[in-house]
């Protein structure tokens, strides 16, 4: 592999994006048996926790635009893990988990813990909580920095 050129400084978000893209291989593998990937998981369990909210929230809270969620949301429907309810407007939709979902998140949250406890455990969870910080803290900053 050629060396990379000592001048440039690394990409922030090329960085994050590989790690990413590493843990979500790694979980997504741990999940193969409950047939969710990573992301279908975090967005049951964002459900779940905001019970009766706006799935606007939920994108919010998951940092994802509306449009990404519903991609993601509408298999989940159909598969029967979630149904949807009408709010005012089309903007305050909600997902409520069916039995089916609890179920399989209840499956999918024991191999999700699993790998998780083994991977902070294996970086220290002191550096982990540090880490955690500090990410929300560099996501402030480029949300922060003035576009070009």
């Amino acid at each position: 592999m050629p060396k990379p050129n000592s001048k440039s400084t690394p990409c922030a978000c090329t960085t994050v994006k590989k790690v990413s893209r590493v843990l979500g291989r790694s979980y997504d593998a741990a999940l193969a048996g409950s047939n969710l990937s990573v992301t279908q998981l975090a967005v049951l369990r964002r459900i779940e926790r905001f019970v009766g909210a706006p799935l606007a929230h939920v994108a919010r809270d998951l940092e994802m635009d509306r449009t990404t969620l519903y991609r993601a949301v509408t298999p989940m429907v159909r598969d029967g893990w979630l149904t949807l309810s009408e709010g005012k407007d089309a903007r305050s939709r909600s997902a409520t988990l069916t039995r089916t979902g609890r179920e399989l998140l209840g499956r999918a949250n024991r191999s999700w813990d699993g790998l998780n406890e083994r991977v902070i455990s294996a970086f220290g969870r002191a550096k982990w909580q540090a880490l955690m910080s500090e990410l929300n803290r560099f996501a402030a900053c480029a949300e922060a920095a003035p576009a070009p």
